[in-house]
């Protein structure tokens, strides 16, 4: 298989050719299934999976392991800092340096992970959002502080009411982040978002594979998975993004067992509850995770389940 076509375009409009994407919900399996077919192929794997960007939390996210990244190459993991909002469109543009600076020339790539967004970003554009300086952002986190959720959003409303329509006033990443964009670009970010950039992924020639588990089984994974990350180390690596003293609001902050780990850490619940609560927080997200893969992947996906065998 090759790895990119080269448009002749500008830089970044490359296209990955023969793709394969692996999409589903976390404990599924979907990271051995890449491991498995990367190696049989000579492929490289690209992490397709908001949580698993961010370091420190390399046990509680379920990163693939420092033996597991040696039998293949592997992008795009730990590389951003838990103190940045990282989003879909940062991932976006760093797949893109990947493709510009040939790193995935010549070889299948695989895109693996559990993170919708990415997926569709990758398959069909994305709008490309403006930069946003660090002032401003530190801004709208001290008036989202300050203020509260409620009357930003009224403050949205009569700085850009078409946004503010759409949005709960309780929403607060979402409203933050339109008054980020309007207060850097001057534009509403319904401008933004009407521009799409042109896929990354050549959809003719990829393969769409989605693990579907047995709700039954994928419970069990979770519950095993989770007692591992705990033998693992999960606890020092809650220890150290406390120490970091880092806005909570901030997404690293929010993966699975981060807020039920501390509360046990700090007396205010004991671990069996606390590791309870972060098992049931899993198996909810990984529900939430199965009905967005039901309802929004198209046809061209193929529907598997765990351990199914793919001829190369």
């Amino acid at each position: 298989m090759s790895g990119i076509e080269d448009s002749g375009g500008q830089a970044g409009e490359g296209r990955v050719k023969n793709a394969i994407l692996i999409a589903g919900p976390t404990a599924s399996g979907k990271s051995a299934l890449a491991l498995d077919l990367a190696e049989r192929q000579g492929a490289v794997i690209v992490n397709t999976d908001s949580m698993q960007g961010y370091s420190v939390l390399d046990v509680l996210t379920a990163r693939p392991s420092a033996a597991e990244m040696a039998r293949a190459p592997h992008f795009l993991y730990g590389h951003v800092h838990p103190s940045t909002a990282y989003s879909t469109g940062a991932w976006l543009r760093d797949v893109t340096k990947l493709i510009d600076e040939g790193v995935l020339s010549g070889r299948a790539v695989i895109f693996v992970g559990g993170t919708g967004l990415y997926f569709r970003a990758l398959a069909e554009g994305i709008s490309d959002m403006p930069d946003i300086p660090q002032a401003v952002r530190d801004r709208w986190r001290y008036e989202l502080k300050e203020q509260g959720a409620e009357r930003l959003h009224r403050l949205l409303m009569r700085e850009d009411s078409a946004v503010a329509m759409q949005l709960k006033a309780t929403d607060s990443q979402r409203i933050v982040r339109a008054l980020e964009v309007l207060d850097a670009s001057g534009r509403s970010i319904l401008e933004w978002q009407a521009a799409r950039c042109r896929p990354l992924i050549d959809r003719g020639s990829a393969r769409f594979l989605v693990i579907e588990p047995d709700r039954a089984e994928l419970v069990r994974r979770i519950e095993v998975r989770f007692d591992q990350m705990l033998d693992k180390g999960a606890l020092d690596e809650v220890r150290q993004l406390t120490a970091l003293d880092l806005d909570p609001a901030l997404p690293a902050l929010k993966a699975i067992g981060v807020r039920e780990l501390q509360a046990a850490m700090a007396g205010q619940t004991g671990f069996p509850e606390a590791i309870e609560r972060a098992k049931i927080a899993t198996r909810q997200y990984a529900k939430r995770q199965a009905t967005w893969f039901r309802n929004q992947l198209g046809v061209e996906w193929r529907r598997l389940r765990p351990g199914d065998d793919l001829a190369v």
